[in-house]
């Protein structure tokens, strides 16, 4: 983990932001409010691009080749696979500059061969354009090949959330992996749940007090011990009931099932029940 001590601010480097999607949207308008300057935007689609660039206040193109030679980071956030298409051209707008990606699942060596300066910047958070993020509560996740530059991303992340870590990229892979299952997986868990409902015509809203205390609980508990419901204590009446209930949901009963056998075999090897 990094800490904060000893952090001195530094003259700001200007940014060439290489996306306009979720994460681009919220890092660029983040960045700029803690005052560094992005000179420029990039994004193939002239919608996306247009209507971020007015937020920032810069110029913005739709071809690679027209990316800017004079910015000092190249931030770029697209989707995973996009980044081999990206990165054997935009490298090529200014080599000595500092190459940065913002993603969980990437190693940092995908620009290894192309560039010398490299690494990365990874917000850990769920970004939607609709929806305002505080920065200040995100984690971040550095990298970068040589000291000095891992200095320069610290400076980045420090500038918006003081919750700051230095990974590498296998152990970054894994903190992705796991926020899949905390956040994505969790998601569509409420997905379901408001299906069932729905399908009921009954609403999801009575459900969001009890998603918030399961998320506050966790705050203070691990999420082991804060499991509770017939699968933890392996209520069986319970469990055959729902799953009569889903046998016109073949897909979701495997769920009911899966999950349900992996909770309480967490809560055996825990020993937090007694068989």
């Amino acid at each position: 983990m990094s800490t904060r001590a000893g952090y001195e601010k530094k003259a700001l480097p200007n940014i060439a932001l290489i996306g306009a999607g979720n994460v681009a949207t919220h890092l660029g308008r983040a960045l700029k409010q803690a005052g560094y300057k992005i000179i420029q935007l990039f994004s193939r689609t002239i919608s996306s691009a247009s209507e971020l660039a007015e937020k920032l206040q810069c110029p913005y193109v739709t071809d690679l080749n027209l990316v800017t030679s004079n910015a000092d980071i190249y931030l770029v956030s697209v989707k995973d696979d996009a980044l081999d298409k990206v990165i054997p051209q935009l490298v090529k707008q200014n080599p000595n500059a500092l190459f940065l990606h913002t993603s969980g699942s990437t190693s940092m060596n995908v620009w290894e061969g192309y560039v010398k300066r490299y690494g990365v910047l990874y917000p850990l958070q769920t970004f939607s354009k609709r929806f305002a993020v505080d920065f200040k509560t995100v984690t971040f996740y550095v990298e970068a090949v040589y000291p000095t530059d891992l200095d320069i991303v610290r400076q980045m992340a420090y500038s918006l959330s003081e919750n700051v870590y230095e990974t590498d990229s296998e152990q970054r892979l894994y903190v992705h992996l796991a926020a899949v299952f905390a956040c994505n997986f969790s998601n569509h868990m409420y997905a379901i749940a408001y299906k069932l409902l729905q399908e009921k015509g009954l609403s999801f809203v009575p459900l969001l007090p009890l998603v918030d205390e399961t998320v506050r609980k966790i705050h203070q508990l691990n999420p082991v011990g804060a499991q509770t419901g017939p699968a933890r204590r392996w209520d069986r009446m319970i469990m055959n009931k729902h799953e009569s209930l889903l046998k016109t949901c073949p897909g979701i009963a495997d769920i009911y099932k899966k999950v349900s056998e992996s909770i309480h075999s967490y809560a055996i090897k825990e020993y937090l029940i007694q068989e």
